[in-house]
């Protein structure tokens, strides 16, 4: 894996854990990490097998749970927590979040309250009529979500 590959892969779990209403803590600590790690000039590869956890821990941001994370990551290409994240809350429920309109809390207010975790589900759903049930969508917003819809 390459550093922006898991730079990305932080990216989206800190993400999921906003749509979870996770520690903002945890959330900070992943995406500061994953800032770091996406313009890091030397391969993370390269450091994992040259210094080990210590030589990852001297990237900034990158303390020793994160740096654990990154050594899966380049040897299964998962780590534990990411597996355990994506059996709870659907990796597909990212992809609501790149439509206007939506943001972590809509995501996460659709997914819960009405069992959307997809694009999919989405428009299954807005066919439906189901934006005018959600609260905190008003007329405009609900434009912009059928309007991008319609271009996916």
């Amino acid at each position: 894996m390459t550093n922006s590959e898991i730079a990305r892969r932080f990216y989206r779990l800190a993400a999921l854990m906003e749509l979870r209403g996770d520690d903002p803590f945890r959330l900070r600590s992943y995406r500061n990490a994953a800032e770091a790690l996406e313009v890091w000039p030397t391969p993370l590869k390269q450091i994992a097998a040259q210094e080990g956890l210590a030589g990852l821990q001297s990237i900034p941001g990158v303390g020793k749970a994160i740096a654990g994370k990154i050594v899966d990551l380049l040897e299964r290409g998962t780590f534990d927590a990411w597996e355990r994240l994506v059996a709870e809350t659907p990796e597909s429920l990212l992809d609501l979040l790149e439509l206007p309109g939506i943001g972590p809390k809509t995501a996460a207010l659709l997914h819960q309250k009405f069992k959307v975790s997809s694009i999919a589900d989405l428009k299954t759903f807005v066919a439906g009529g189901g934006l005018d049930l959600v609260d905190g969508i008003g007329p405009k917003t609900a434009e912009k979500i059928k309007e991008s819809l319609a271009q996916s």
